[in-house]
C-alpha cells in the first residue's frame, strides 16, 4: 500500500529548508558560545607606593635663590589589559600626591611644594624573547599644586598647573633571584605639548583676582616646559603579592615671563604590587581553562 503524503511540494521544501536551518544553527551556536566564553581575563595589577628622598626647587618668582630640602610621596599604579586588543594594549592610570620642603643656602627661608597629579596612558605591548617585555604609547596628564616661602610678606605662594599629553615607555625583564620571582622594570614618561599657568613677573595674585588675567596660559613643549619622570622598580613576588623596592626621579622646569621654576627630587621607594579580578555576582565564574592576560 502506498502512503500519499499530505503536504505539497512546496511545504515540503519549507519544511526541510527548516531542518536544515536547524540542524546549521545547533552546529554553530556551540561553537560562537565558546568563543564567547574565550574571552581572556583581564586582572589589575595595583601598585601603592611610598616615596621618601631629596627635594631641589627655585622659583624665581618668590625668590633668585636655589633651595634644598627633603620630598616625599604617595602614588597609586593601576595597569591593565585593553578589552579591544588584551594581547596587545596595556592601559595605566597613575594617581598620585608629593610633599617637598626645602631651606635657603643661609638657613633662614624655606619653600614648601605640594603637587597633586593624574595621569592616564595607553601602550602597546611587545613580549621579546628571554622574557623582556617592551611598551611605548601616549599619556595624558594633569598637575596642580603650589609653592609656599614662609619669607615672603608680598608675594608668599606661586601657583603651579599643567595639562598635557605626551610619549611613556618601559621595559620589563622577569628573572628569578634563587627561587623568588623578580620582575624589573624602567619606565619614563614625558611631556610633549600642553599648556602651563604662569603670572606676570612681580604680578600679585590680586590683580588676577580683580581682572588682570591676561598672559597666564602659556602653549608648553619641552624647550619652555620640561618634565621627566623615571621609576625603576625590582618587585619580589612573596605569594600572591610583591614587594616592591626601587627609585624615582621627577625633573620639572618651566621658564615664562621672565619666571624660572625648577623641582627636582631624587627618592627611593617602596611598595606593594597586587593583581587582583572583579567578579561580577550577576555572571557566572570564569572558567579554570580561560585564557588570563596579566598586565605584564
Amino acid at each position: 500500500m502506498l502512503a500519499v503524503s499530505i503536504f505539497s511540494p512546496k511545504e515540503v521544501a519549507i519544511r526541510m529548508m527548516h531542518r536544515y536551518i536547524l540542524i546549521l544553527l545547533m552546529a554553530v551556536l556551540p561553537w560562537g558560545m565558546k568563543a564567547l566564553g574565550e574571552e581572556p581575563l583581564r586582572p589589575v595589577r595595583s601598585a601603592y607606593m611610598l616615596e621618601g628622598g631629596s627635594s631641589h626647587l627655585l622659583d624665581t618668582y618668590l625668590s633668585p635663590l636655589k633651595y634644598t630640602g627633603w620630598h616625599t610621596a604617595f602614588s597609586y599604579e593601576r595597569v591593565q589589559a585593553m578589552k579591544f586588543s588584551p594581547e596587545k594594549w596595556r592601559q595605566q592610570l597613575d594617581l598620585g600626591i608629593e610633599v617637598n620642603n626645602a631651606d635657603n643656602p643661609a638657613r633662614n627661608a624655606s619653600l614648601l611644594y605640594g603637587n597633586l597629579s593624574a595621569g592616564w596612558s595607553m601602550s602597546r605591548l611587545w613580549r621579546l624573547p628571554y622574557r623582556l617585555t617592551l611598551t611605548v604609547g601616549g599619556r595624558g596628564e594633569g598637575n596642580l599644586g603650589a609653592i609656599y616661602c614662609n619669607r615672603n610678606s608680598n608675594n608668599p605662594v606661586a601657583l603651579k598647573a599643567d595639562l598635557n599629553i605626551g610619549a611613556v615607555a618601559s621595559i620589563g625583564w622577569d628573572v628569578k633571584l634563587w627561587r623568588l620571582p623578580v620582575g624589573l622594570r624602567w619606565q619614563t614618561s614625558m611631556p610633549l605639548l600642553g599648556v602651563f599657568f604662569a603670572p606676570e613677573y612681580d604680578e600679585l595674585y590680586y590683580e588676577i583676582y580683580l581682572g588682570n588675567s591676561h598672559g597666564l596660559a602659556h602653549c608648553g613643549w619641552p624647550g619652555n616646559m620640561f618634565r621627566w619622570d623615571n621609576l625603576v622598580t625590582a618587585d619580589l613576588g612573596l605569594g600572591n603579592t610583591s614587594l616592591r623596592l626601587g627609585f624615582r626621579s621627577r625633573i620639572y622646569s618651566t621658564e615664562a615671563n621672565h619666571i624660572t621654576t625648577r623641582t627636582f627630587s631624587y627618592s627611593f621607594v617602596l611598595g606593594v604590587v597586587t593583581d587582583w579580578l572583579s567578579v561580577s555576582p550577576r555572571r557566572p565564574l570564569p572558567d579554570k581553562g580561560t585564557k588570563v592576560e596579566w598586565a605584564y
